[in-house]
């Protein structure tokens, strides 16, 4: 279980470092839940950990309170994202002959 928590905050992690080389290269984000966290935060990064601490917070709980199911399927949620998101940021990079 311990584990899971890990992979969570690794993956949270990742998102976190993805979204922000989006944002540097002038990729708008596509959740609106982080789109406002960036725009109404004191920075965009500001905005950004704020929501990825509230991220960690929930994986805590998730993994306190026993729900294992529920922290392994966000976890494959969060491999999928970061995977997309590491896909477009070479596909838009390759496309601007990086």
């Amino acid at each position: 279980m311990t584990q899971q928590l890990l992979q969570y905050s690794y993956l949270q992690v990742l998102d976190f470092m993805t979204t922000t080389a989006f944002l540097v290269n002038g990729i708008r984000e596509g959740n609106p839940l982080v789109r406002m966290a960036l725009r109404y935060g004191p920075t965009p990064l500001s905005g950004l950990l704020l929501v990825k601490l509230a991220a960690v917070c929930l994986g805590i709980y998730c993994w306190r309170y026993g729900k294992t199911r529920l922290l392994g399927r966000i976890n494959i949620l969060f491999a999928l994202v970061v995977t997309w998101n590491l896909a477009a940021l070479i596909v838009g990079s390759v496309g601007r002959g990086a």
